[in-house]
């Protein structure tokens, strides 16, 4: 099917805006121009509605990292998630994904600690897996005054569904229980080759010039781009993960790859369900304000999350 015409109508905006590419800029350029297109352009209407939000910090690989904490309507206990951002490990920060968090807190019933990663080209390859980790094993350690059930979730997109990616299997190592996964047409495979990748790779919104710029920031000095941390697709064994929602989007250049994990999920005898939004582009989860069909996939998918963290 076509790009859904609410979306189509944004790209076309945005393409007429003549804003030069993020992949021509310097990192500290491509953080506010993307900060000014999510969160400067979101307004008060737009602002998903939850039953609170607290700044706080948690614990990361190497200091403490920025946190907000989101809870749903309703009395708890609750499950807890925890969302790591997309943004290509470059961009991206608790303000620019806020409306993401709330939609997965208010959607799934769950009590959302979103984390702000150290960034790449600052701090290259491996800091935003480490704190990722980090941050995770702490929320699993602190579920009592979070949530308030056993129940832990993991949650991400683009870059923040590698990160969710990596970190169920470092905690499935360690013995920690996950509930389920929500990867959000997530990086999974850096070094892959994929149609999608040239079908898809100008003109709807992520572009691959921009991916092989996030990834040269990121991780371009990195000699082993098949490294599970970086492409968790190429882990040794995915057996024992938890339940997985991975949702793609048709016209997305990271389609493939997140549909090829989720297959390599069930052959490892994991609960994967793949979901593929026709007529939808990368970063469709926080265009709900301009698309009413990209609104009603993220109402779906988040519901489906809470369903799978209750199991």
């Amino acid at each position: 099917m076509p790009v859904d015409p609410h979306i189509s109508a944004l790209l076309s905006m945005l393409a007429q805006s003549g804003a030069p590419p993020m992949w021509e800029g310097t990192p500290e350029a491509g953080r506010a121009q993307y900060l000014a297109l999510t969160h400067g352009a979101r307004s008060p209407e737009h602002v998903v509605p939850v039953a609170s939000t607290e700044d706080r910090t948690v614990p990361g690989a190497e200091g403490d990292l920025r946190a907000r904490v989101y809870r749903p309507e309703g009395e708890g206990p609750f499950p807890t998630v925890v969302f790591f951002h997309g943004g290509g490990w470059v961009i991206g920060d608790l303000d620019t994904h806020d409306n993401m968090a709330r939609n997965v807190c208010r959607g799934a019933g769950a009590v959302v600690v979103a984390v702000d990663y150290r960034l790449a080209p600052e701090h290259p390859f491996p800091a935003a897996a480490e704190d990722a980790v980090a941050a995770a094993r702490w929320a699993a350690q602190h579920l009592d005054g979070l949530g308030g059930d056993s129940r832990l979730g993991l949650a991400g997109d683009s870059a923040g569904g590698n990160l969710a990616a990596v970190v169920a299997q470092v905690l499935r190592d360690d013995g920690t229980k996950v509930a389920a996964q929500f990867l959000v047409y997530p990086s999974v495979d850096v070094a892959g080759e994929y149609p999608s990748r040239v079908e898809n790779g100008k003109g709807y919104f992520l572009e691959r010039d921009t991916m092989d710029w996030f990834h040269g920031h990121y991780a371009g000095t990195w000699e082993d781009a098949r490294d599970p941390r970086l492409s968790p697709l190429h882990a040794a064994d995915l057996a024992g993960l938890p339940p997985a929602l991975v949702v793609t989007a048709e016209f997305d250049p990271l389609r493939d790859e997140g549909e090829a994990y989720g297959e390599a999920l069930e052959a490892a005898g994991v609960q994967a369900d793949v979901r593929r939004y026709d007529g939808m582009v990368h970063g469709f989860f926080d265009m709900g304000a301009w698309s009413p069909a990209a609104q009603a996939a993220i109402d779906e998918s988040c519901a489906r999350f809470g369903e799978l963290l209750r199991g």
